[in-house]
């Protein structure tokens, strides 16, 4: 590993974390008091293990932006596959907010839906950056993707 590929990787699972910290934030208003009285799915995690894995996807996320960025940000498709991670970042420290600070399920689920659908484009622009990038993506498509369900029978439940 480049000395440029480890800095820019460890900025990048800075920001990811920072955003994962926001989320927390914002998570821990509905964990006390509205989240432990909902329905929930017999497929549910445990807050500890949920927070963990939340955790690995921020530093495989990181490191994924890293890479991407290393490639050099004056290129064309690296600004534009940085771009769409940056959004899909938004996106999801934003269904944090919506679920749990705001405990409004349904609209957190179409920004859950949106977030997937930008990580799939993410994996593609990032695919074409380098595809080691874009396989380090994978697992976080597949964890939203398991969000996407939790979050649905969380509001068909409680609706």
């Amino acid at each position: 590993m480049t000395k440029k590929l480890f800095i820019r990787s460890s900025i990048g699972v800075l920001v990811c974390l920072v955003f994962g910290f926001m989320g927390t934030v914002a998570t821990q208003a509905g964990v006390a008091n509205w989240y432990p009285g909902l329905e929930k799915p017999w497929f549910h995690l445990n807050e500890d293990l949920f927070s963990g894995i939340w955790i690995l996807m921020y530093l495989l996320m990181g490191i994924a932006a890293g890479i991407v960025w290393s490639r050099g940000f004056y290129h064309k498709w690296v600004k534009t596959a940085l771009y769409h991670f940056g959004f899909q970042l938004f996106l999801n420290g934003f269904w944090f907010l919506l679920f749990f600070a705001l405990e409004q399920p349904f609209i957190a689920l179409l920004d859950i839906i949106s977030l997937f659908i930008l990580v799939l484009i993410t994996i593609r622009w990032f695919r074409i950056v380098s595809p080691a990038a874009a396989y380090l993506l994978i697992p976080y498509a597949v964890w939203v993707a398991y969000a996407i369900v939790f979050n649905f029978e969380i509001w068909r439940l409680n609706s």
